[in-house]
């Protein structure tokens, strides 16, 4: 039973509650409705957050990593869902200025998320290279054919508008096959109390190794996109820049973190660090991402001080800033794009399932041949066909240089939330077909990464 002074409390909130909302409706709707800027766009990240945050907490009881929920959130906030049943209330949320908003608060989300990426790159503690090698070549050189086979197959179905020459999509659509996203990948090999197998910490190792190559590919990619000369000094500028990182910066960054230790100021170092990398990179005609993900690489690992940094950092990242970077993927395509186009429907079906048969029989069958049992081979294929937020950060940075439109971009991103749903049931259906034997034995190569509650992509 609630007592009395406690319901009078309530009620008293309640009732200051209805008085503060009514005292702000004629502020609302004065001078015809106009809101201002500051309001409108922390009305714009409120509905975002909830909205995310919510979808999170359902993915989560659904026995799926959040982040697929987040996912899920910002494509049913944009044309999808939202913009089909209220259009003139997703107008009002979304209008251009606050767009502009949320784009700039995105970005530096994803220089820092990416950032974290780098930072948490390991290729220095991989055993069984022969192994690893060989997952890695067949789960990135197998999804890549098929996606080089589906756009000359399509003709001009994936072509964006700043493309040069076919040649780029159909090099970058490859790429966008071939992701593994090792965030996701960290969070689910954990629910699944996989981490300490011998298959998870294979999975996180060539997961490792085929994101670096594909930033490093996505990098020459985009220096690609300038025409003759400009090219060529891109490409310079971007081997330059890597020159002075692991002969100059690599180094005083060691220095740096030996003498600052976990303070604030190594704190700015690295985040500051990131941006101006970024910048750099911008300034070269290559991504922002590009830049921050070089200067995490670059930062000395093995140091107590930079894994209590990554941990401050991810939370705020991971849950403030990646749901707004999630709203703007969700307001660049619409389900309705593919509207009543059988054509369009086939490829959707097509890429989707080539997406996921080629990475499990590439990845899978490579480790088989490499020695790996058939069960434990199998499930590994599973497991590398999480695509997660490392795609959608990918098809983003494509989709924003022109190399794909907009109906490729909204097939790839459903192709890349479908693989990440379908990953932690399908490794579940393998465990109960076939226990892993080495479930509680310790792991053979190292975690490369270890990510908070919702990692991310």
């Amino acid at each position: 039973m609630i007592s009395a002074p406690r319901r009078g409390r309530t009620a008293l909130g309640v009732a200051a509650g209805l008085a503060v909302l009514a005292g702000t409706v004629p502020l609302w709707t004065a001078n015809g409705g106009h809101v201002d800027s500051v309001t409108h766009f922390l009305l714009a990240v409120a509905v975002i957050l909830v909205t995310c945050q919510a979808l999170a907490a359902l993915a989560r009881r659904a026995g799926q990593p959040p982040v697929l929920g987040e996912m899920v959130g910002g494509l049913l906030l944009g044309p999808t869902l939202l913009g089909a049943l209220w259009p003139q209330g997703s107008a009002f949320l979304f209008a251009p200025p606050v767009l502009e908003g949320l784009d700039k608060a995105a970005q530096l989300g994803l220089v820092v998320f990416v950032f974290l990426l780098g930072c948490e790159l390991r290729t220095d503690r991989i055993a069984r290279k022969g192994v690893v090698g060989a997952a890695v070549v067949g789960g990135m050189a197998l999804p890549y054919a098929a996606g080089v086979g589906i756009v000359l197959a399509t003709g001009d179905l994936f072509a964006g508008p700043s493309t040069t020459s076919p040649v780029q999509t159909v090099v970058f659509v490859g790429l966008a096959m071939a992701v593994t996203a090792l965030p996701v990948l960290a969070r689910i090999l954990a629910d699944l109390g996989l981490e300490r197998t011998g298959v998870g910490a294979l999975s996180m190792s060539a997961a490792a190794i085929g994101d670096g190559l594909a930033w490093l590919i996505l990098a020459f990619l985009l220096a690609g996109q300038g025409a003759g000369d400009q090219g060529w000094r891109i490409v310079l500028l971007a081997t330059a820049l890597v020159l002075v990182t692991a002969l100059c910066v690599r180094p005083l960054l060691v220095a740096l973190v030996r003498r600052l230790g976990s303070s604030q100021s190594l704190t700015v170092v690295l985040i500051a660090g990131a941006i101006g990398y970024a910048v750099l990179t911008q300034s070269i005609q290559l991504h922002p991402v590009v830049g921050a993900f070089l200067f995490g690489v670059a930062v000395p690992r093995d140091s107590p001080a930079v894994e209590r940094i990554g941990r401050q950092l991810e939370g705020f990242t991971l849950i403030i800033l990646m749901p707004l970077f999630f709203a703007g993927v969700g307001l660049k395509m619409s389900v309705g794009l593919l509207g009543a186009n059988p054509v369009a429907w086939l490829v959707l079906a097509v890429v989707l399932v080539a997406a996921v048969a080629t990475k499990v029989v590439g990845a899978g069958g490579a480790v088989r041949l490499a020695g790996l049992p058939a069960d434990d081979a199998l499930r590994f294929g599973f497991l590398m066909n999480c695509r997660g937020v490392t795609e959608l950060v990918v098809l983003t940075i494509g989709y924003q240089a022109g190399l794909i439109n907009q109906l490729a971009y909204t097939i790839l991103v459903l192709v890349a939330i479908t693989t990440t749903a379908a990953t932690a049931p399908l490794v579940r259906w393998s465990l109960r077909r076939s226990p892993d034997p080495a479930r509680d034995e310790p792991p053979r190569p190292a975690r490369p990464v270890e990510r908070a509650d919702t990692a991310q992509d």
